[in-house]
């Protein structure tokens, strides 16, 4: 029973996420769930999270561009790239973070790793100039590369232009960097 209890919570803590989990155990001994307590019996509060309030993700996102919007222009117009695909490459990237870091070791506005940097003159990632210029220049890089298909830059800055140039110059099957150049897309457009 514990076991099955034990399954059931981490089923229901994956489910709902941003709920209190109560437990309640009645007089025979059966164990009880949930993420709404009934008031008419005992449940106690055995997980407790805090609900994610997307205002505030949104006024982040918001603050952050306004903070960039400057910088990111200069080198749009120094680099020939539309100022607006860069704002969604980095609202996708980093959410507009400079301190952002992947589980992977992308860092900073535009995510750059470290092989990528150094090719691209970055001397400090966590620099948010250093950052979104050397990310301009890999951009650049790749229009000139793939002939200015969006799609494929977009899904070489994510997966690589060896993943691109490997699937035939389109965009390769990882779910991943499906889903990274249909979200820049959405944000581009949405711009």
């Amino acid at each position: 029973m514990k076991k099955t209890g034990f399954i059931l919570v981490l089923v229901l803590y994956s489910t709902f996420s941003y709920a209190d989990i109560f437990k309640r155990i009645a007089p025979d001994g059966s164990v009880f769930y949930t993420d709404k307590p009934n008031d008419g019996h005992k449940y106690k509060r055995i997980i407790k999270t805090k609900k994610k309030r997307k205002k505030n993700q949104y006024n982040y996102i918001s603050k952050n561009k306004k903070k960039y919007s400057s910088m990111i222009a200069k080198v749009a117009a120094k680099y020939n790239i539309d100022e607006q695909l860069l704002h969604a490459i980095i609202r996708t990237e980093s959410a507009y973070n400079e301190k952002a870091v992947s589980s992977a070791g992308a860092v900073g506005l535009m995510q750059l790793m470290p092989k990528t940097a150094v090719r691209f003159g970055v001397h400090d990632r966590e620099n948010a100039a250093q950052n979104i210029e050397g990310g301009a220049r890999y951009i650049q890089f790749l229009m000139k590369k793939f002939k200015s298909n969006i799609n494929l830059v977009l899904a070489s800055y994510n997966a690589g232009e060896g993943a691109v140039i490997k699937y035939h110059n389109s965009i390769p099957p990882y779910p991943e960097t499906q889903n990274y150049v249909r979200k820049v897309l959405k944000y581009y457009k949405h711009s």
